[in-house]
């Protein structure tokens, strides 16, 4: 080849080259202005979560503006408790709009941003994800496992959740606070109020059927203590929420000769457990934890073997009773929502609303709307009356608002389809247990 040859060769090659480099720089260059760009959006959030002074020297962060604070709901509208869900969220719209009515809470108005997550793990998370970053916290967050899977998210967030959820395994965090005593140790209660009113006593076999899962095994645990100090046999029935049939439980307590049965589920599951169990004559006392219930069941079938044959424990009076408060929020919400059912998610929704309504007010006289100033709020409540009949505690993390439970029983004659078969009060064996232990 000749050196002439070869000199255009080299001069064809160096352009070919110094093309491909400034491709190469040009392409990292517009990378790296996205993520600079990206960075500077992030970091543009990240100021917007910062914390601001605003009128009347009042501190102020997300989902705080100067004339809104906006909380968040994530509820079940759809799902295994889209009766409850629908009640506790129109409750919280009612204490929202009456509120509001009266001036509202440190110069602003409350707002609340509903999603329905259907009882979907995936729209759960997903909703928690979309709502964080633009509410001050959450007054509704329905389903123990879904709000145990962000529980970490909630920590870091500093987001205050008070979850229609009671399980053990949320206690702990600063940011959510369980409302009334939670699953285990409501299940103690209930099981001391079969052994005091309704003939179960040592030695007997008592049965326990429960969802997979944060909820139902947390109850079990209460199950098990309260069988190891009073001399039971707990026979355990293991069920999904997508399990809608009891006949196969049934058929196993029966032939296990089981006493009495405790059932921490769903409304559809405590209806067939009653159901079926009536029919085949086994004629055993059955009571469930506080959300194994709902008063539309009384229209069913299942119907008079619920009023004769079955109790649930709550955390607080049920809605119908003869209180002020209750009173006054039968009234209100008949008014608001006259075509609804009352059901005890009213008394449920209305009790955390106030709480979290309170802690605002106790945050704006400390002038810090922060989520770090209404977390320290909420601290500071030590006998919160909700008119429901039990006093609320939030002083310790680590533990549940309160150990105390009301028995209830269905009754289609009275508000909200619960009568008290039980007044307020803690078994005995409460005082030695730590709650999730």
């Amino acid at each position: 080849m000749s050196s002439r040859t070869l000199r255009r060769t080299a001069r064809r090659t160096t352009r070919r080259t110094t093309r491909s480099t400034t491709r190469r720089t040009t392409a990292t260059a517009t990378a790296l202005a996205a993520l600079l760009a990206v960075a500077g959006c992030s970091s543009k959030a990240n100021d917007d979560k910062g914390d601001k002074e605003g009128a009347g020297g009042v501190k102020t962060g997300v989902g705080v503006s100067a004339d809104t604070i906006t909380l968040g709901v994530l509820t079940d509208m759809t799902g295994v408790y889209a009766t409850l869900g629908k009640s506790v969220t129109q409750a919280q719209q009612l204490y929202v709009k009456q509120t509001n009515a009266d001036g509202g809470i440190c110069g602003r108005k409350l707002k609340l941003t509903v999603r329905d997550h259907g009882y979907d793990p995936q729209k759960a998370v997903a909703a928690y994800t979309e709502l964080e970053p633009d509410v001050l916290g959450f007054a509704q967050f329905i389903g123990s496992p879904f709000v145990a899977a962000v529980k970490q998210r909630v920590d870091a967030d500093k987001a205050l959740v008070l979850p229609q959820a009671w399980s053990a395994n949320l206690l702990g965090s600063s940011y959510v606070r369980v409302v009334g005593s939670t699953y285990d140790l409501e299940t103690i209660n209930a099981i001391d109020f079969l052994m005091k009113e309704k003939g179960l006593k040592k030695g007997d076999k008592l049965g326990h059927v429960y969802f997979e899962g944060d909820y139902g095994e947390n109850a079990l645990k209460g199950s098990r203590y309260m069988a190891k100090k009073s001399g039971l046999t707990v026979v355990e029935q293991k069920i999904k929420p997508t399990d809608n049939d009891m006949t196969a439980q049934v058929a196993a307590l029966k032939k296990a000769g089981v006493k009495g049965v405790v059932i921490s589920a769903g409304p559809r599951q405590a209806a067939s457990l009653v159901g079926v169990a009536a029919a085949g004559k086994f004629d055993v006392p059955i009571i469930g934890n506080n959300s194994a219930f709902a008063p539309q069941l009384l229209g069913t079938q299942a119907g008079p073997a619920l009023a004769k044959n079955y109790y649930v424990a709550s955390p607080t009076l049920p809605i119908g009773a003869d209180t002020p408060l209750a009173k006054k929020l039968v009234a209100d919400y008949k008014a608001a929502y006259p075509k609804d059912a009352l059901d005890n998610g009213v008394s449920a929704g209305w009790t955390a609303a106030s709480i979290f309504g309170e802690a605002l007010k106790r945050a704006c006289k400390s002038k810090d709307l922060t989520r770090e100033g209404v977390d320290k709020a909420l601290l500071t409540i030590n006998a919160y009356d909700t008119g429901l009949g039990v006093d609320q505690d939030f002083t310790d993390p680590k533990a549940p608002s309160s150990k105390e439970s009301v028995i209830l029983r269905p009754d289609k004659g009275v508000t909200g389809g619960m009568k008290v078969a039980r007044e307020p009060g803690a078994a005995d064996a409460v005082e030695g247990y730590t709650a999730g232990g």
